[in-house]
């Protein structure tokens, strides 16, 4: 009897194990250790590129702009095996030098975004302080009091 417990209890914990590993999820966002995938480039001076052509895997439409990429170095060398995961077999890439991203990308980046992040942020404390100063004036009126 007491194999047979031990053997539903280790059945079970098998069994629940992946579900849980399954529930688990990891963002990670530029500026971030271990981001890799497309720069938006608009408004910055302009990358240092590993190639000064783009690379191509399938054919590529020339009315496109070009892709830039963080890529680990491994992918870029084996560049057909991975663009799929980066949506950009079918386009002109061009991979960016880690130094260029760390050094100039990711400060502006983060400089522009926190900007914009403390001005949304403001904008939601004054609906809330608008909000919450009605309702106290209304209380300190007597409004809705039986006199």
């Amino acid at each position: 009897m007491k194999r047979f417990l031990i053997a539903s209890a280790l059945a079970v914990a098998t069994a629940a194990t992946p579900a849980l590993a399954a529930d688990v999820g990891v963002s990670v966002s530029i500026g971030q250790p271990g981001f890799y995938g497309q720069l938006d480039i608009g408004g910055f001076p302009p990358p240092r590129v590993i190639y000064r052509e783009p690379i191509i895997v399938e054919r590529a439409p020339r009315n496109r702009p070009p892709v830039y990429l963080r890529v680990p170095q491994n992918q870029i060398k084996h560049w057909s095996k991975y663009c799929h995961r980066y949506n950009a077999c079918g386009e002109r890439v061009y991979f960016v030098h880690d130094d260029w991203y760390e050094r100039d990308y990711v400060p502006r980046y983060k400089e522009k975004h926190h900007k914009k992040e403390k001005a949304r942020h403001d904008n939601r404390r004054d609906d809330r302080r608008g909000d919450h100063d009605n309702g106290r004036h209304d209380k300190d009126r007597g409004h809705g009091r039986d006199h």
